[in-house]
This record gives C-alpha cells, sequence and structure tokens, in this order.
C-alpha cells in the first residue's frame, strides 16, 4: 500500500490532498501542530469515506521531531511513499515592504522553506535507507505559491519564503531523480482557505473581472486532486515540474 504524510491537513488545501489520496488507496497520515478537535476532525471525515488515517501532530518547524514523527507514522501505516510539504503559515500584518518585521521574515522561512527542506531530507534518507518496491510510485509534492514568481507587495516576506520554497523544490528533484524519486512543485493561485478568507470575497471578483483566465477561485480539492494526480504517478517521466494551480492566473498576456 502507498502511504502518505501529507503536512498541515487539519484543513484547506492539506486536507483537501489527503481526502484525494485516501480516494486512490492510500493510507494517510494527517499533520497539524497541535493533537486538537480539528486534527481529530480531519481523520474522521477520511475514516468516514472507508480510508485509512492516522493523526501526526508535530511542529514542521521543530526540526528535532522529524525523525520520530515518521518512525510514528510509520510503526502505525507501514513503510512511507509519500510526502506532501503542504504546511505554511502567511505574513503577521500585511502591509508595506518597508514595514515588515524581522520576526514575520524568520516566522515565513522557517516554516515556509526551511522546514519544507528539512523534512524532505528526513523523508528522502529514509526512502535510500531501505529497498523500495520498483512497482510503488514515490513520489514528493511540494506546495509552493503562485507568489514563487509573481510579487504581492503586502506580503513580500511571504512570496520570498515560497520562492525558496520553489529553489528547495528544484534541488530535491535534482538529487532524488537518480534514485526514482519525484519531486513535485504545485503552485496554488486564488484558493478558497482560512488564510485567504479575509481577501477571498475581493479574489472573487477580480476572478470574474478577468485575473484568472477560469472566471472563479479555486477549492482545496481542485488542488488536492491535482496533488493526488502527481503521487499517484498518472504523469510519468516527469520531475522537478511546476504545476500552476491558479486559474489560469500567470498565463502571459497583454
Amino acid at each position: 500500500m502507498s502511504v502518505a504524510l501529507v503536512t498541515g491537513s487539519s484543513r484547506g488545501i492539506g486536507l483537501g490532498a489527503a481526502q484525494a489520496l485516501a480516494k486512490e488507496g492510500f493510507a494517510v497520515a494527517l499533520n497539524g501542530p497541535l493533537d486538537d478537535d480539528e486534527l481529530a476532525a480531519a481523520v474522521t471525515s477520511i475514516e468516514a469515506s472507508g480510508g485509512r488515517a492516522v493523526k501526526a501532530p508535530f511542529d514542521v518547524s521543530d526540526l528535532a521531531e522529524h525523525d520520530a514523527a515518521l518512525e510514528a507514522i510509520e510503526a502505525q501505516l507501514g513503510p512511507l511513499t509519500t510526502l506532501v510539504n503542504n504546511a505554511g503559515v502567511g505574513v503577521i500584518s500585511r502591509g508595506d515592504p518597508l514595514d515588515v518585521s524581522e520576526e514575520s521574515w524568520d516566522r515565513c522561512l522557517t516554516v515556509n522553506t526551511k522546514a519544507m527542506f528539512f523534512l524532505t531530507q528526513a523523508f528522502a534518507k529514509r526512502l535510500l535507507a531501505r529497498e523500495r518496491d520498483p512497482n510503488v510510485f514515490h513520489a514528493i509534492v511540494n506546495v509552493t505559491s503562485s507568489n514563487a514568481e509573481a510579487v504581492a507587495e503586502p506580503r513580500a516576506e511571504y512570496a520570498a519564503s515560497k520562492a525558496g520554497a520553489a529553489m528547495v523544490s528544484q534541488s530535491w528533484a535534482v538529487r532524488l531523480g537518480r534514485e526514482g524519486i519525484a519531486v513535485y512543485d504545485v503552485r496554488p493561485g486564488l484558493i478558497e482557505t482560512d488564510m485567504t478568507a479575509p481577501v477571498i470575497a475581493q479574489y472573487e471578483e477580480r476572478a470574474k473581472a478577468g485575473l484568472t483566465l477560469f472566471p472563479r477561485v479555486g477549492q482545496p480539492q481542485d488542488v488536492g486532486t491535482i496533488i493526488a494526480s502527481l503521487a499517484t504517478g498518472k504523469l510519468p517521466y516527469t520531475t522537478g515540474q511546476v504545476i500552476y494551480a491558479d486559474g489560469g492566473m500567470l498565463v502571459p498576456r497583454f
């Protein structure tokens, strides 16, 4: 059986990914920083649909927790085959880049970039240390953002962290290709989640006015389906690719 860890999967895109993977037959470990009711409800939602899921509460930014967390997941579900790096944070306060605080900068870079790199490292070492079934697809799917390349002035530190995360994806694709492990970078655009809740109504109107080619904002299930397609190897002979889950927002036009 394929076994996936999806970080930041109590809600939003991460939960959408976990649900889509479960539908594809994956056993799924759902992660959040706390062992709380929200994480429990996310697991229950998958089990209610006939999927196999467990809680994996740990703080992705605490590198010392990574190995123990992966070990605990494998003790419950079996050898991991798939990692979805989705956990992320936004800025502490939107505003002028002239006013960005060191605290907000460090928070974005620590969670969105550093944690992704080192959890991938821990996951990859685990895979490379054992014999793997050649008939099972192994993949890492990193959720970055359209802001990896498109500037959002009020969220400069977030954009910088996602640009760094995009290079993390490329670096691991290069290193792990010869090991038969695929790495992808999924870049969501305007997705309706708790993180975007304060501005989603505004973006809905902008989407209808032409900001996106499809005149709507995306849903977590849209991105989840993309992630599951990549994780199941439905795009064979690919790695290192950027997949834009943005309704065509970043298509160049004039």
